[in-house]
């Protein structure tokens, strides 16, 4: 369970909730709110899709990391919804785990992610083949997501309530 000085960290899949579960969780527990993908957005003056078009992953990639390590390294407990493919890097998921923080993995079935995705045009990883690239990412990173999770919540067939509730037991 997180501690009173402990950060709360979401991983997980892109669409799985990380941003409205954070978002909730830290007005319950009155803590400031860390968005990685908005603290990109904010540091660049750009949208992601326009990163990853104009710069490639990569370059997304190392400002990922350096917002993960920005809200970290906050001396206050806060809230932090990390974006989906933090945990590509060894770095990252190192910080992770010495970090002070509780890491819950959010999670879902594919099914659910897609229908979640469906018109959304700010996820330029799924542009091509939304349900196989979804189902190769979640193959490819579940061990990833375990490495640091101390808690996991399956989102699936659970109001946004549930997830808060079961995030912040």
């Amino acid at each position: 369970m997180i501690g009173p000085d402990q950060h709360l960290v979401l991983v997980g899949m892109m669409a799985v909730g990380k941003t409205t579960v954070a978002r909730l969780a830290a007005e319950q527990l009155g803590r400031p709110l860390f968005d990685s993908d908005a603290m990109v957005e904010q540091r660049t003056g750009r949208k992601v899709r326009d990163i990853f078009a104009d710069d490639g992953e990569p370059a997304f990639r190392e400002l990922e990391t350096e917002m993960l390590n920005l809200a970290l390294a906050s001396e206050n407990p806060a809230v932090i919804a990390a974006a989906g493919g933090v945990v590509l890097s060894a770095g990252n998921r190192s910080a992770l785990n010495v970090a002070n923080a509780w890491v819950v993995w959010l999670c879902a079935d594919s099914a659910t992610l897609l229908a979640r995705i469906v018109g959304d045009d700010h996820r330029p990883l799924l542009d091509d083949d939304p349900a196989g690239t979804l189902q190769r990412m979640l193959h490819e990173r579940e061990a990833l997501y375990r490495e640091v999770a101390d808690a996991i919540v399956a989102v699936d067939h659970r109001s946004i309530d549930q997830v808060v509730a079961a995030v912040l037991q």
